[in-house]
């Protein structure tokens, strides 16, 4: 194409497109979304080069039945026959297995609503502008240090000794008990006429607020983040208009935020599957029979999680906001 337009029998000169090195320059856009690879890379040859092939063994492993043989000419080998699909429907056979996972999802279902309530609660107080600020985050993020690694053990090694020859203990005994005896929940909603499931569900809650506040220091940080990512010229058009605290968090803090509740959801559903006290996880880990059958659980309970958090992030998609930047 001609770069030189004739108008009048003169010419004007149209500078051409800068060009890069390799063509066309590209755009801000374009260069921060290939920083972005760029830094991700070693995380995507991670999963490709060695997560995945590993998820690919355990997969054809589930489908076989291998014993170790000891031959002369290669020592102890192991040696596979398949089985095809039969471990999977010896697991769904298998009635620990499903109370196990019954019990799974009946603590998620608990324990997700309440974690992710928790912790914005906590966000928003902590939010607001007051002395000691930094002091009470960092306090509020001291369990998830606490209930990491070797902290962890320790704390399950002395939960486990304080519940010897009284039962198993899941951490939730004891203490919080005390505060349910002093409260007197369960006579509080007996005489608001409130229906039985509210209250067994409410004093669960108080039964189990160490836990709580253990697993809520990434959410709370998570929804802090998110809180102050909202423009303060929001909250300052909101008063001159008028609006109460109340309507300000339902009509902006809520919907600036709830992207942050879908990341949260999704992280409470996977750290609660993945935990070490969650019952699936306690009996696949404890599994005394064929390996492969144990393989065949942990598919199992992986495709479960991986249905649980589609339907979750499906629903949570449809209520969420997302600011227009443009």
């Amino acid at each position: 194409m001609d770069n030189n337009v004739n108008i009048n029998n003169s010419t004007l000169e149209i500078p051409a497109k800068r060009r890069g090195l390799f063509g066309r320059k590209p755009s801000l856009e374009r260069r921060k979304a290939r920083a972005g690879y760029v830094f991700v890379l070693p995380f995507i040859l991670g999963i490709v080069l060695i997560y995945l092939p590993i998820l690919i063994d355990t997969v054809w492993f589930s489908l076989n039945d291998f014993k170790w043989v000891s031959t002369l000419e290669e020592g102890l080998v192991f040696k596979l026959t398949f089985e095809g699909f039969s471990y999977y429907s010896k697991a769904f056979e298998t009635p620990e297995f499903t109370e196990a996972l019954l019990a799974g999802i009946q603590q998620l279902i608990f324990e997700v609503p309440a974690i992710i309530v928790f912790s914005l609660f906590i966000a928003v107080v902590l939010n607001q502008k007051m002395l000691g600020r930094a002091a009470f985050r960092a306090i509020f993020f001291v369990p998830v240090i606490i209930a990491t690694g070797i902290m962890e053990t320790i704390n399950m090694q002395d939960l486990m000794s304080s519940s010897a020859g009284s039962g198993i203990n899941d951490g939730t005994q004891g203490g919080a008990n005390e505060i349910i005896s002093v409260l007197d929940v369960q006579a509080l909603f007996s005489n608001m006429k409130v229906g039985g499931e509210l209250v067994e569900y409410v004093v669960s809650l108080v039964n189990q607020i160490y836990s709580i506040i253990n697993y809520s220091g990434v959410q709370m940080l998570i929804f802090l983040a998110g809180l102050q990512s909202i423009s303060p010229s929001i909250y300052e058009a909101s008063q001159i208009e008028g609006a109460t605290g109340w309507e300000t968090f339902w009509k902006i803090t809520f919907p600036m935020i709830s992207p942050m509740i879908l990341v949260n959801a999704v992280y409470t559903i996977i750290d609660s599957f993945t935990r070490t006290n969650n019952p699936a996880m306690v009996y696949i880990d404890g599994f005394g029979g064929a390996p492969s059958q144990s393989i065949a659980m942990s598919w199992i309970y992986f495709l479960l999680v991986i249905v649980i958090i589609g339907v979750v992030a499906a629903i949570a998609s449809s209520m969420v906001f997302y600011q227009r930047r443009d």
